[in-house]
């Protein structure tokens, strides 16, 4: 008994095989005859951010309008001060924000009686030296101590030659689209022949240890160390 359900395994071992090798000369014999093979082929390269950015807003609340922007450049005399101690050159001043915060009755509705002030001062900095920008970025606030409050945002990196580096990928992503087809090919004693058509993919700029991808392409712009990645689907004329 036992021996003729070892047989009778072998055999639909054998079927399924034999199905599968079916199957699979099909699928080859539907690409080589359209004596053209599509494959995607990918490239990435490991860059350090050249420019940073950070922006950042002096906060003041005071009981008049006046008030409030007399403290505000006091305190903006102060930061530049310090930021110029930086060695920071490139220091943006913007338009500054002021609203009214009204006092509330004894039920908690808003009256028409001003209770203060809030006077924002935005500022932007940029440097070619990223770990200067990131050291300002956690060492700013620390002018609380001199009674500033200060609201940071998170710094911006970019990598300037980024345009040169796409091109640089795009050939490397199309290199190694040809050797995947070289490799498809070779158990088919087929070659690779001209490019026929080639359709670039949306680069993906990502933290090193990312594994994130988006349709629309990714754009990190929060970390220094960023890894660029270009796809490219190629397709060859086969020979």
């Amino acid at each position: 008994m036992l021996e003729r359900i070892e047989k009778l395994q072998v055999i639909s071992l054998g079927i399924l095989i034999g199905l599968a090798l079916v199957v699979s000369t099909k699928m080859v014999s539907s690409t080589i005859s359209k004596n053209e093979i599509s494959v995607t082929g990918s490239a990435y390269e490991i860059v350090k951010s050249d420019k940073g950015t950070l922006n950042f807003d002096i906060e003041v609340k005071r009981a008049t309008r006046q008030e409030a922007y007399k403290t505000t450049q006091e305190q903006l005399k102060i930061v530049e001060q310090y930021l110029k101690d930086k060695k920071i050159t490139k220091i943006d001043i913007k338009t500054p924000n002021v609203y009214a915060v009204y006092k509330n009755d004894v039920r908690g509705y808003s009256t028409n009686e001003v209770d203060h002030y809030n006077y924002s001062q935005p500022i932007s900095i940029t440097a070619d030296d990223v770990e200067l920008i990131k050291d300002i970025s956690n060492d700013i606030t620390g002018l609380i101590n001199k009674g500033i409050v200060i609201s940071v945002y998170t710094p911006s990196y970019d990598y300037s030659k980024l345009p040169d580096l796409k091109i640089s990928l795009l050939e490397k992503a199309s290199n190694d689209a040809r050797q995947r087809a070289e490799s498809m090919l070779k158990p088919s004693h087929n070659h690779v022949g001209k490019i026929s058509a080639v359709r670039m993919g949306v680069y993906q700029i990502t933290p090193i240890d990312s594994t994130n991808v988006s349709d629309m392409g990714i754009n990190d712009t929060s970390t220094i160390d960023k890894k660029v990645t270009a796809v490219a689907n190629v397709t060859f004329k086969i020979k």
